[in-house]
This record gives structure tokens, C-alpha cells and sequence, in this order.
């Protein structure tokens, strides 16, 4: 198995994870403030990796478009988890977590404009897959 896929796999299961924790520590809170203290610990734990790793130098050598394409990717985290919660607040984690997925297909379509990355057939038939999975979940 390559490298990649192990570290996709364990995202996998931590955004599993993040999914049950936060439906159980979202009871009797706003969803805004526990997506800032979700973010809080995020902060402490991720900057605990860049020292541990002594990769803190790295942030000097950052070009300008490193800079904006990072704040751009923090400001839509950000809203993306400002919604997950208020979502996850509103609604079954099952069914939210199905209907987030579907930036997967999102995500190729941009990344087809974007990036120019191809959209083969496997992709196509995956992704409309992905589609019709988050239809037959959702619907009443």
C-alpha cells in the first residue's frame, strides 16, 4: 500500500471520528463556540507537529501565493466547519456526514476547471455514484 493511501485512510477515520466526538459535544452548546474551541485545539495540536517536527523555518520561505492560497483554504475551513456544525447541530450526523461527502464531487469538478486534472470515465462514474449515494441517504 502506498504512503498516501495509509495517511487518506487514517484521515478517513479521524473525520469519522470528528464527526461522532462533535455530535456528542455539540449538546447544550452554540455551534459556533464549539467550532472555536474544536479550532483552538486543532491550532495547539498542529503547531505541536510543525516543532516537533522542526518544520516551524519552513513558514520563512512561504512565496506570496503560498500566503494567499493558505489564508483562502484557512477562511473556507473555516466556514466549512462553521456549517458542519450548525448542521450537525440541526440534523443527524449520519445524514450530514453523507451530504458533506459530496464535495468530493465538488472537489473534482473544480480541480477539472482549476487544475485542469482530468475527468476520465472512472472518475465521472465515481463521482455520480458518490452523488447517487448522497440522494438515496437523504431523501424522505
Amino acid at each position: 500500500m502506498q504512503t498516501w493511501m495509509i495517511y487518506a485512510l487514517l484521515s478517513a477515520l479521524f473525520a469519522a471520528l470528528t464527526a461522532i466526538f462533535g455530535k456528542l459535544g455539540l449538546k447544550s452548546i452554540d455551534s459556533d463556540l464549539a467550532t472555536a474551541i474544536r479550532t483552538f485545539f486543532v491550532f495547539l495540536i498542529t503547531w505541536g507537529f510543525v516543532f516537533f517536527r522542526s518544520k516551524a523555518d519552513g513558514i520563512f520561505h512561504l512565496s506570496k501565493q503560498n500566503w494567499i492560497m493558505l489564508i483562502f483554504s484557512a477562511i473556507a475551513t473555516g466556514l466549512s466547519w462553521l456549517f458542519y456544525y450548525r448542521a450537525m447541530q440541526l440534523g443527524k450526523v449520519s445524514e450530514v456526514n453523507v451530504v458533506d461527502k459530496t464535495s468530493i464531487v465538488i472537489t473534482l469538478l473544480l480541480a477539472f476547471i482549476f487544475l485542469k486534472e482530468p475527468l476520465t470515465p472512472k472518475i465521472i462514474l465515481s463521482a455520480s455514484l458518490i452523488f447517487a449515494g448522497m440522494v438515496v441517504m437523504v431523501w424522505k
